[in-house]
This record gives structure tokens, C-alpha cells and sequence, in this order.
């Protein structure tokens, strides 16, 4: 769940790999120019008002039982977007990447 309040840098555990997250960015992200760097663990995603700068590196596995979740510590970096705009991009991301049921 988005918060109505998207401050302008903020980390988050994602239940993903670093490769799932890559495959994401294009359709989480519309219409950005997008500079990804897999060796870093960095994206640059670039609007015509501002960017996010997207930085994960990959924590232990989540182990429930026989269940095993990967995980990424992400950091969320925004620029020149204003308090709409964070949280307009920040609900779309949070939709198409949000995994489970209902």
C-alpha cells in the first residue's frame, strides 16, 4: 500500500531478486528513460520534471517454514518531483509490482 505521504527518500525490503526488479522497471515505471546499471545495483529513471534513483542490494532470503522468499533492501531517491507527482509514480510502481493475492 502506497502512503498518501511519499517522502523524497525512503528504503524498502521487496520480496524479489535483483533480476525480477530489472524485468519490472519498464512497466512500473512509464515513460521514463531508464539507465540501469546491474553490476551497481542502480537504475536511473528520468521524466521531463524530475527523476527517481532506484539502489538495492540483496539481503538473506526470508525462510518461512519450507518456504524461502528472496529479498532486496531498496532505497528510493526522488528528484524535482513534487509531493503529487512522488506519490502518482510511487502508487503506480507499488501496483505492478506488488506480489500475492488479495
Amino acid at each position: 500500500m502506497t502512503p498518501t505521504h511519499v517522502p523524497e527518500q525512503f528504503e524498502r525490503t521487496m520480496g524479489c531478486t535483483a533480476v525480477e526488479l530489472i524485468s519490472w522497471l519498464p512497466r512500473s515505471l512509464p515513460h521514463a528513460q531508464l539507465a540501469v546499471d546491474t553490476a551497481l545495483g542502480c537504475c536511473v529513471a528520468s521524466w521531463p520534471e524530475g527523476s527517481l534513483n532506484l539502489q538495492w542490494s540483496t539481503l538473506p532470503d526470508r525462510c518461512i517454514a519450507l518456504l524461502r522468499i528472496p529479498q532486496l533492501q531498496v532505497h528510493f531517491a526522488y528528484q524535482g518531483l513534487n509531493d503529487a507527482a512522488r506519490y502518482t509514480r510511487q502508487k503506480f510502481f507499488d501496483l505492478h509490482t506488488h506480489r500475492g493475492g488479495g
